[in-house]
């Protein structure tokens, strides 16, 4: 059976507290080998670590998501670094820029967004530098925000490769992301009967250059769109891949597994 790995989950959201044992047994029984929980503050990067340290097959990621920065401290990196060395966690995040809902449209003010995109900046810069630090990779979430993104990634991509989570951006979009030596990673969005420009993302994407993702409980892909997403469902994600790339079951399993063994990497050496 071809295997795969969920690289981005959130097994800490409380969709999964009644039966999360049975959530990481359906997904070795679907041949999903490696799955990886992501940390979106403190709390949740402690959980994650938790639940690592409960599953062989469970790895974790720490940081600080950028719709949770006005929670945050001033400065999110000597908790964040406390947690990354732990031998379990395989990634910084995940962390970036979000500016898809603004303060001012809820009866906000523009110096509300000025002061929510500034801390946003503040913490994915301060995650960026430890990613450097310690050695590991960077999950990056972006939404309405990819150029600004792109502006404060761009320096450290010399020293810090990065994958552009549950990835909805064009050709274009993904060409940049490429081009720094950085990866993207698709969804259950690209199973969607409107997700046609995913999938034209997706076809231009080089074998190599991108990874599978449930990012559950969300985006459950057809045919349960709908439903709570879990880590299994990385087949019926995969299925759909191959099919619309023309590529056998077993090459995507080889390639997209390859692809995330070199990336969850701590200072070059693969975690997973």
């Amino acid at each position: 059976m071809a295997t795969f790995i969920d690289t981005h989950a959130h097994l800490d959201f409380p969709d999964f507290a009644p039966d999360l044992d049975a959530v990481v047994d359906r997904a070795l029984a679907a041949g999903i080998d490696r799955i990886v929980t992501i940390g979106t503050d403190l709390k949740a990067s402690q959980a994650a670590i938790a639940i690592a340290e409960r599953h062989p097959q469970v790895f974790a990621a720490v940081g600080w998501h950028p719709g949770h920065v006005m929670d945050a401290p001033d400065d999110v990196t000597p908790e964040i670094r406390k947690l990354a060395t732990h031998p379990k966690v395989v990634a910084i995040g995940e962390c970036g820029l979000d500016f898809f809902r603004m303060p001012s449209a809820g009866g906000g003010t523009a110096d509300d967004d000025a002061r929510l995109k500034a801390k946003q900046e503040t913490i994915f810069r301060q995650q960026l530098e430890l990613a450097a630090e310690l050695g590991l990779n960077l999950i990056i979430h972006t939404r309405d925000s990819f150029p600004e993104t792109m502006n404060l990634f761009r320096p450290w991509a010399n020293r810090v490769r990065a994958v552009f989570h549950c990835f909805v951006g064009t050709p274009a979009e993904m060409e940049q992301v490429i081009a720094l030596n950085s990866l993207v990673s698709f969804t259950g969005i690209a199973t969607f009967k409107n997700g046609g420009n995913i999938r034209t993302t997706l076809s231009a994407t080089p074998m190599g250059s991108f990874m599978l993702e449930t990012d559950c409980p969300f985006l459950a892909p057809v045919p349960h769109r709908g439903k709570r997403c879990e880590p299994a469902y990385v087949r019926e994600l995969a299925i759909a891949v191959s099919e619309h790339l023309g590529i056998s079951l077993d090459e995507l399993g080889q390639v997209t597994s390859q692809t995330a063994r070199a990336f969850f990497t701590r200072n070059g050496v693969p975690i997973l």
